[in-house]
């Protein structure tokens, strides 16, 4: 499981659902929350909190452009790649942050991934989970 420290930045709320805004090393995300009866109380802007997101919810992208409709893109670097049959576990640099990336092992080759090569992770908002600290 990654995880990033963050702090809130702002909280909406409607039909059921909450978008908590962040930032984490200087870089804004968005959590996409469900069923959160009072998401400004529980999470009000200025409080810390934890972005916790799965391995195999990261998608990797090499020179990335255009617009995208994933709000979470990290800027890293790949620090290792550890490559089987079918998946390929990448270890992943995010400012002073270690994160991990599972994507199969064809998407690694298709990407020419090496050690020191600049990616963008990509998290969709209603993968990420936030922790109050």
């Amino acid at each position: 499981m990654n995880r990033l420290p963050a702090t809130v930045s702002a909280v909406a709320a409607g039909d059921g659902l909450a978008l908590i805004d962040v930032v984490t090393e200087g870089v804004a995300c968005t959590a996409m929350l469900v069923g959160e009866p009072e998401p400004a109380r529980r999470h009000p802007p200025g409080s810390a909190v934890t972005l916790l997101f799965k391995e195999q919810e990261v998608a990797l992208a090499k020179e990335l452009g255009g617009a995208l409709s994933v709000r979470n893109r990290l800027p890293c670097r790949v620090v290792a790649l550890h490559q089987g049959a079918l998946l390929t576990r990448v270890e992943l640099r995010f400012g002073p942050h270690a994160l991990a990336a599972l994507i199969t092992t064809r998407s690694a080759q298709r990407l020419e991934l090496t050690p020191g090569d600049a990616v963008e992770a990509l998290i969709k908002s209603n993968e990420m989970t936030l922790l109050n600290d």
